[in-house]
């Protein structure tokens, strides 16, 4: 499989249309490629940029691969909060299901439990549930262990799509 991009171009930065702030620093990095660009944000500590960028250059199956294992990292958190709540599980079975067969009736199930298990964490698209179960685990583990713990979990989990998109090439 090739990943999605191989240099960040002045086309992608406008169909993708980030942030103001994080505007300026993309263009900074025109024509370079995806895995360097990640490891700068990780460095400079922009994980949610970090975030926000991987989803957007990974072929579908390892985005939602990617939002698979976020939400696998931090399923015993969410289970300790609510033991009862099986929607997280049911979010990750539904969308393993997606990355087999990626019909739309299986992105909807997914999307729709996705969201549900966000929404009673934190109190469309697949690429956007993808990006929000990354950011879904590191506020559950900030929640459960402070800061460092939060950062050091999306650290794991970008790391992780980092060796997807490795494999892709």
């Amino acid at each position: 499989m090739k990943p999605i991009i191989n240099t960040i171009t002045q086309d992608w930065i406008d169909k993708n249309n980030p942030c103001p702030e994080a505007l300026d620093w993309y263009k900074d990095y025109l024509d370079k490629e995806p895995i360097m660009i990640l490891k700068r944000l990780i460095k400079a500590e922009k994980y949610d940029w970090a975030n926000w960028f991987i989803v957007r250059v990974m072929e579908y199956r390892d985005y939602v691969a990617y939002g698979v294992y976020a939400a696998e990292s931090v399923i015993d958190i969410f289970k300790k909060k609510y033991p009862d709540d099986k929607r997280l599980r049911k979010a990750i079975e539904a969308t393993k299901r997606c990355i087999e067969n990626p019909s739309e009736e299986n992105k909807e199930a997914a999307g729709e439990a996705a969201w549900a298990a966000a929404r009673a964490a934190a109190g469309a698209a697949a690429r956007a549930a993808a990006g929000a179960a990354a950011w879904a685990a590191w506020e559950a583990a900030r929640a459960a262990a402070g800061a460092a713990a939060g950062a050091a979990m999306l650290i794991k989990i970008l790391n992780h799509g980092m060796g997807l998109l490795k494999q892709e090439s």
